[in-house]
């Protein structure tokens, strides 16, 4: 569908429909086909229609609860309200603004559904409200045109809480729509804060702070330490080691020297390098990223496609019946035939009002969302929730997903010396350094309660290690051939060397000279890891991990838990890649990770799965977040999704099944044997049943035994 432009927006800001993408406009309304409300393509932290939604919501529930208990209240032989005509004057005074103001979006869009021949739900909702309003207004008004039997104490009955309540309970739906929809913005606006806003750019051996936007390919920049890398470049001068968790998902800071390349957003650490600006603006890897997830989150769908789809025949249906009730009515009918014709085609349009079927799917999904986050499932929107349980691929991230995503001290060999001496000595100097594998081995100590040593002549050699004299000794910590000892027995190597082929970093540890052990320092697995990769096997899945680790590792944390397929040293768009491939293939795929370099793949898979403990990036870009970043709640999450979607089916069965019966009935079906017409009344009871029908059996979710259901799933 070619862009429609309105030259009274302003250029740059292109809207689309998160159902129908094909739809492109360059101002904000209602999507031609399905009428949900159009959204901007870039991210913006500005929402209007969930503002506007969320205002109207709550003053028409204001309104309507006094119409609502005024109308039900007259009914109850104890209650001892205002007079009828006074009652129905004070609901229509109150009434009128939720129908007329607060649905107003509800009619404008209902009108465009008929004008464009697209009907949808929009078209029903304007009619059953349209019509209970309107014959509410005649019956107070010019109750005398009405025939006398629907008279009830001196008055035809009214009907303005219907059209309030349905009003209200749409707008609900919509309200929970959009919060469901915002929050695909954030993931852009979280990973647009990666990048730094200035750098430093070097001129004729002078220095100058500019803005990142303004730096072009081929430009002299320094980085500082501490600082953010502003663009895609390479090293020309200096030694550093660079966080890339946010690229790579390993906790562990990369060596950088000359002709080493660096990326926009990873964080350089305690040297200070010259770099050579190569990929700047929109090609960075990060404004990569950015376009990725925005791609892949407008390519969802709502879930309420299925309840649009069936609009497409119903809608048509009802209407088609409600015009040959009146016709019927008006021809063959006891005079006065007009008002009884008026009132059964009435009758037909309040009980095929799709209040019950609004309700089916955001009631469930309620429900579902509340349980999930007891049992620390956090689901972010429905999609998400209605596709886990068709999942039969799961892709999980190594660092911080399987493991802790925090290094730790694992193995302490000592030679000479005893393990706390060791680690004593090595704490000593690592106190100075800001590298995560020196914060690891401080912390080991600490827990031990050892005494730290003061530091003198202290030195940091980036990617080597640490020197310096502690209570006189000189002693080096670091990679072997920085540490330089000597009398390494070979029980000593043999252990590092297996320790190293299981993924460990080994920090060796040297005193005058002389080799005193090491310190072996990794990210353990996750207590839990094991036994729910045991327990998504048990539901059907593969299993396949994606990380940026060395394949050794990789493979050694594979073998451990049983992951059936594994892909080392792969990037974010290797990732992503991977995830699209599986999708080709015919498989239902989730991926769950917990970094930057995760939000591409989460994006694209059909559910993402976020670690809580991981980045806000992450969390933004998945569908479902772990709070406790443990695998199991992915096997909850799977069992909720299935008992979720079971029971929205239930729910659309009980929509329908009132309308099936109550429509002919309503349309006078029974009157020409029983004598029996169902008054707008009647219809809008009837109406109301099947609402609490699907509001009632959507709670059972809340006691669902999702531990059954994984098993027989």
């Amino acid at each position: 569908m070619a862009l429609e432009r309105n030259p009274a927006c302003r250029e740059g800001t292109i809207y689309t429909c998160p159902m129908h993408p094909e739809v492109r406009r360059d101002h904000p309304g209602d999507c031609p086909i399905c009428g949900m409300a159009l959204e901007p393509i870039a991210a913006r932290e500005d929402n209007a229609e969930l503002r506007d939604m969320t205002r109207r919501f709550w003053i028409a529930l204001a309104l309507a609860v006094p119409v609502f208990a005024l109308a039900m209240g007259a009914h109850l032989p104890w209650f001892h309200g205002l007079s009828g005509r006074v009652s129905a004057w004070i609901q229509f005074v109150l009434g009128t603004p939720v129908v007329i103001w607060a649905g107003w979006p509800f009619f404008a869009r209902g009108a465009r559904s008929i004008r464009t021949g697209r009907l949808n739900m929009f078209t029903l909702i304007a009619m059953g409200t349209g019509a209970a309003y309107a014959f509410s207004v005649v019956a107070l008004l010019a109750p005398g045109i009405l025939p006398h039997s629907l008279t009830h104490g001196g008055m035809v009955s009214v009907y303005f809480e219907a059209a309030a309540v349905i009003t209200v309970l749409v707008l609900l739906g919509q309200v929970l729509e959009q919060r469901a929809r915002a929050g695909t913005g954030a993931a852009l606006r979280a990973l647009l804060t990666l990048a730094p806003k200035t750098a430093h750019l070097v001129e004729n051996g002078a220095e100058q702070e500019v803005t990142v936007d303004s730096i072009a390919a081929g430009a002299l920049l320094r980085v500082k330490p501490g600082e953010k890398i502003p663009v895609d470049g390479i090293v020309t001068e200096g030694r550093s080691a660079v966080d890339e968790s946010m690229l790579t998902g390993e906790s562990n800071p990369v060596s950088k020297e000359k002709d080493d390349r660096l990326a926009a957003g990873t964080i350089n650490g305690t040297g200070s390098l010259l770099m050579q600006a190569d990929k700047v603006g929109a090609e960075t890897m990060l404004a990569q990223i950015v376009a990725m997830v925005a791609q892949a989150q407008r390519s969802r769908a709502p879930i309420q496609r299925l309840a649009d789809a069936v609009a497409a025949w119903f809608v048509p249906a009802v209407l088609a019946v409600s015009l040959i009730t009146f016709f019927i009515w008006l021809f063959v009918g006891p005079p006065p035939a007009f008002p009884y014709a008026l009132v059964n085609a009435v009758a037909v349009l309040v009980i095929a009002c799709p209040c019950a079927l609004g309700l089916a799917t955001p009631m469930s999904i309620m429900v579902a969302v509340g349980r999930g986050a007891g049992m620390g499932v956090l689901v972010k929107d429905a999609e998400a929730l209605e596709t886990l349980g068709k999942v039969t691929t799961l892709i999980v991230d190594k660092t911080g997903t399987l493991t802790q995503g925090k290094p730790s001290v694992t193995h302490l060999a000592a030679a000479g010396v005893s393990e706390s001496e060791l680690l004593s000595l090595a704490a000593a100097l690592e106190t100075r350094s800001e590298h995560p594998i020196a914060a690891a081995v401080t912390a080991a100590a600490k827990e031990r309660g050892l005494d730290i040593s003061g530091v003198t002549d202290f030195d940091s050699v980036t990617g080597e290690g640490v020197r310096g004299k502690v209570d006189g000794a000189s002693v080096f910590v670091g990679k072997r051939t920085f540490v330089g000892g000597d009398h390494m027995s070979k029980m000593l190597l043999a252990n590092a060397d297996k320790l190293q082929n299981e993924g460990s970093t080994v920090v060796w540890v040297s005193r005058n000279g002389q080799t005193v052990g090491f310190v072996a320092v990794s990210d353990p697995l996750k207590p839990t890891t094991a036994e729910a990769i045991s327990a998504l096997h048990r539901l059907g899945l593969r299993i396949v991990m994606l990380t940026g680790d060395h394949p050794r590792t990789a493979s050694f944390v594979a073998a451990q838990i049983g992951i059936d397929e594994t892909f080392a040293e792969v990037t974010p768009l290797q990732k992503q890649e991977h995830v699209t491939e599986m999708k080709s293939n015919g498989a239902w795929v989730a991926m769950a990770g917990d970094g930057v370099n995760d939000a591409p793949a989460l994006a694209s898979a059909d559910v993402g799965i976020a670690m809580g403990t991981g980045t806000e990036v992450a969390m933004s870009s998945a569908g479902i977040t772990l709070v406790k970043g443990d695998l199991r709640g992915i096997v909850h999450a799977i069992a909720l999704s299935r008992a979720t979607m079971r029971n929205i089916r239930q729910n659309l069965w009980f929509a329908f099944a009132y309308n099936a019966l109550g429509v002919p009935i309503a349309a006078g079906a029974l009157y020409p044997v029983f004598g029996l017409l169902l008054s707008p009344i009647i219809a809008s009871a009837a109406m109301a049943l099947s609402s609490i029908s699907v509001i009632g059996n959507a709670l059972r979710l809340k006691g669902a035994d999702l531990e059954k259901i994984s098993e027989k799933s």
